[in-house]
């Protein structure tokens, strides 16, 4: 049984929720977002608060209900407040910039990485070696964030590497160390 589905999603004030054809459209003060919505779930809006039913009980139609719920909930979090992921560059002559709304790289390698941001991310760097996702779609600043961290994922030995702000690295000790005991 989905407990999540069940849940109802109460809007704050100023975020509006419209469905049309499958697709749920939640418009706020930081913009809108449009989330699909299954031919088996059925989304309604009443006063402030939207509820998801389902069609039936087959196991596929109750994972699809707590999936559609929480992608509404976190569209209705993303046009309030936003979502933020935070990273960090540690390693020497590890740095990176901003090049138009661009962020360039270098970690190590014999050339420089740019990565792009999708349309519904911005992407800042407050120093050299601090990078900060920012945008209203979860989804995006995740996948954004991801392919960031992706192109130099910190190594257990000496902690190089892009990391998130609060990630802890489970770290190794090496061949000398372990030797001299």
């Amino acid at each position: 049984m989905s407990r999540i589905g069940l849940k109802h999603i109460t809007l704050p004030a100023g975020v509006t929720v419209e469905v049309n054809n499958g697709v749920a459209t939640v418009k706020g003060p930081k913009g809108s977002l449009e989330v699909k919505v299954p031919e088996v779930i059925k989304v309604s809006v009443e006063g402030s608060e939207v509820k998801c039913t389902r069609a039936n009980d087959e196991k596929h139609t109750k994972q699809l209900h707590g999936t559609t719920r929480a992608n509404l909930q976190s569209a209705v979090t993303g046009v309030t407040t936003g979502f933020k992921k935070e990273l960090v560059i540690v390693g020497i002559g590890y740095r990176c910039q901003m090049r138009g709304d661009a962020i360039v790289m270098n970690v190590g390698y014999s050339h420089e990485i740019v990565i792009k941001p999708e349309k519904t991310v911005k992407i800042s760097c407050p120093s050299a070696t601090e990078v900060v996702v920012e945008g209203i779609d979860k989804q995006a600043v995740g996948q954004t964030a991801a392919l960031i961290r992706g192109t130099r994922e910190p190594e257990p030995y000496n902690g190089k590497g892009v990391m998130y702000k609060n990630e802890h690295i489970i770290r190794k000790e090496g061949k000398r160390a372990a030797s001299a005991k």
